[in-house]
């Protein structure tokens, strides 16, 4: 078996290549096979689309072909950008992102939640087997010793709050200026918080569920509006930002010509945090509207990451632990697995010569004819035994000779306990 990691993030491709990579979450069942992709999972956010998959014995090759053609649906425009790791590389890289260090903003907290919900969405889909639950179990673990252990998310900043940065950067101050909000899920109601601090006067809350959109106002203490009036708000805004899971466009350049109409070509400055995105880019060639989308928020927060650079070490080392502890666990199932297999094989000839000299045996009663194979599978259970025993010391002695994680001058840190059987 072996652990095969694909995918895309915002270090390797735009976010109009991610949006097409996303499609592939809706279809992971149609992945797994149960014998070359044996389970599969899809991280899908506004910065990464990755697919986790445990790979057959003796198929990888096969495997991560067909994991890759999956993602991309056969288009090489989209192969082009996607990077690869298996094995320890797999599970270091998910490790990290789970952690939050292969984040646009490092330590932001709403990416463990994202790995969380693929992980749920895999079991409810039947996609996730004993090594996807081992593997994410102890992803959630890593995750947590890092922010337990480092202060590599004290001081984190969002996406979203980025995105107010941003904000403020560009009007100069956010006192007294209108924002709306389209979508009112968490990375919006994140927003709104970090808004309300930065001294907005009113927040607009506009959702396809009003009833939502009404409770995140009340919260607030914004205004809820209706979404079928979504134009009148826009004009009334100077700060949109958008965070909805709409597959089309929203804020359209005739709607957008529309409230900058109404507002006197006073301007308008939309933040697009969705993945796909809500707001067409054709909007940012009107005058006086200023439209920044996920991948422009990089500049805004790489001045947080010099100053958290020292715990983002210690963070690294605690995931090279748990990356190199989980490795002996994937031996451990992977061995269970090689042994399990060569005692059915055996099992296998047993019950076929059985079936093979039944006609010698002449007639026999069926608790007769159970008796018999009982006796022969129990006698191949017995040649396998010494064999099987054998492996086991083998890979045991093996394991000594490795250096274990807590020993290994590199990592600087004790080890977390053994992942519990």
């Amino acid at each position: 078996m072996s652990i095969f990691l694909t995918g895309a993030s915002h270090k390797t491709a735009p976010v109009g290549l991610r949006e097409r990579l996303a499609r592939a979450r809706e279809r992971v069942g149609g992945l797994v096979d149960g014998r070359v992709v044996r389970e599969a999972l899809i991280v899908s956010t506004c910065n990464r689309v990755e697919v986790v998959a445990s790979l057959g014995a003796r198929h990888e090759e096969e495997g991560a072909a067909r994991v890759r053609e999956f993602l991309t649906e056969g288009d090489a425009s989209l192969a082009a950008h996607l990077y690869a790791r298996a094995d320890l590389e797999a599970v270091r890289h998910l490790f990290r992102v789970a952690s939050s260090l292969d984040s646009m903003v490092v330590g932001e907290p709403q990416i463990l939640g994202q790995v969380r919900q693929a992980y749920a969405d895999a079991v409810e889909a039947g996609t996730a087997g004993r090594v996807l639950h081992r593997l994410m179990h102890r992803a959630f673990h890593a995750a947590k010793r890092v922010r337990s252990e480092t202060r590599v998310a004290a001081s984190a900043v969002s996406v979203s709050y980025a995105a107010v940065e941003l904000g403020r950067k560009i009007l100069g101050s956010l006192e007294g200026r209108t924002v709306l909000l389209v979508g009112a899920g968490e990375m919006a109601e994140l927003a709104a918080r970090h808004l309300a601090g930065a001294g907005a006067s009113l927040v607009l809350v506009a959702n396809r569920t009003h009833e939502t959109a009404l409770r995140l106002a009340d919260e607030i203490g914004g205004r809820a509006v209706a979404f079928d009036r979504l134009p009148q708000a826009l004009a009334e805004a100077d700060v949109v930002i958008c965070s909805t899971g709409a597959r089309g466009f929203l804020i359209t350049p005739e709607m957008a010509r529309g409230a900058q109409a109404a507002r006197r070509n006073r301007p308008i400055f939309f933040v697009d945090i969705s993945v796909p995105r809500n707001v067409d880019p054709e909007v940012a060639r009107l005058g006086n509207l200023f439209v920044f989308d996920v991948d422009d928020l990089e500049a805004v927060v790489a001045s947080n990451l010099r100053e958290r650079a020292r715990e983002a070490e210690r963070a690294e080392r605690i995931v090279e632990c748990e990356a190199r502890q989980f490795e002996e666990v994937l031996r451990g199932l992977e061995l269970g697995s090689q042994l399990g297999a060569f005692r059915e094989e055996l099992q296998a000839i047993a019950r076929a010569e059985f079936e093979r000299q039944r006609r010698r045996l002449g007639e026999l009663t069926p608790a007769q004819e159970r008796a018999v194979e009982a006796l022969l599978i129990s006698a191949a259970n017995k040649i396998a035994h010494p064999a099987i025993e054998a492996m086991r010391r083998s890979s045991a002695a093996a394991a000594e000779r490795r250096p274990r994680p807590e020993q290994s001058r590199d990592f600087g840190l004790p080890a977390a306990p053994a992942l519990a059987a």
